[in-house]
């Protein structure tokens, strides 16, 4: 059954213009730590759906590219990237908006567009940025010049605790739930986070070190809270920074084969 609640179509309209124009200026504004979405709670249950159809998400994705790119790649560091995001954490990102559960960043931009959808439109729009190709940034090789990684590259410090954690603080590998290359689990399911934009992970890895949640099954927030509380600022910036470079050396070959030959 659709929600009982059913944003009208001028409604929508107006958030999609609003949103396009937002996307389009070229300052990059920061990201607004706002207060908890006002709005009438949305029951969504994603039990009660199969599995997405992507090429009818296809169409009902056609809003999210003026923020997030028709592709899932977004131009703006402050959108995340979705594209090649597994099709179950996308519905449950939703999900989670439109029930006013997640809040926090551009929460107030998501909510209606969240709300708009059905429960099984979010596995359908999930399937369809999950079979695009992520693309992924540069990570910063500044040398840090003081503190206890003094001598490293700056993404070094991300690198050291994404692949081995830190033993002694009790911080696992983050290889070890989002894989090798951050291309995530689908099964639990894990995200993607591989070549994710370093502005958004670096807010992400913030608020799960804060700790606080609105999430009714928080299970998931609560692992990465666990670990995100004893990282320092400047792991967190490296972190994101290493993420946001890293990438399936697949590509590298696809890219190299594409290169003219002399």
């Amino acid at each position: 059954m659709r929600h009982a609640r059913v944003l009208t179509l001028a409604g929508l309209a107006v958030a999609v213009t609003a949103v396009a124009a937002y996307a389009a200026q070229t300052t990059v504004v920061p990201v607004p730590d706002n207060a908890p979405v006002q709005t009438a709670p949305l029951e969504v249950d994603l039990s009660k759906t199969h599995w997405g159809d992507a090429e009818a998400g296809a169409g009902k994705a056609a809003a999210c590219a003026a923020c997030h790119g028709a592709d899932g790649n977004p131009v703006d560091p402050m959108y995340p990237r979705i594209a090649g995001q597994s099709e179950r954490y996308i519905a449950k990102q939703l999900a989670l908006f439109a029930s006013g559960e997640r809040h926090s960043g551009l929460a107030a931009v998501m909510a209606p567009f969240a709300q708009a959808l059905s429960p099984q439109d979010m596995r359908d729009v999930g399937a369809f940025f999950a079979q695009q190709k992520a693309g992924a940034g540069v990570a910063d090789d500044t040398e840090v010049a003081d503190g206890p990684y003094a001598g490293l590259k700056y993404y070094e410090i991300g690198q050291q605790l994404f692949r081995a954690g830190d033993a002694e603080r009790g911080i696992p590998a983050c290889a070890s739930c989002h894989g090798p290359t951050g291309a995530g689990n689908p099964g639990p399911p894990y995200p993607h986070i591989g070549g994710q934009m370093a502005e958004y992970s670096a807010r992400r890895l913030q608020e799960y070190r804060a700790g606080t949640t609105s999430e009714k099954d928080a299970a998931s927030f609560h692992i990465m809270a666990k670990v995100a509380n004893k990282l320092t600022d400047q792991e967190i910036g490296a972190l994101a920074s290493y993420l946001q470079g890293l990438h399936d050396h697949a590509d590298d070959a696809e890219v190299a084969a594409a290169e003219p030959r002399s």
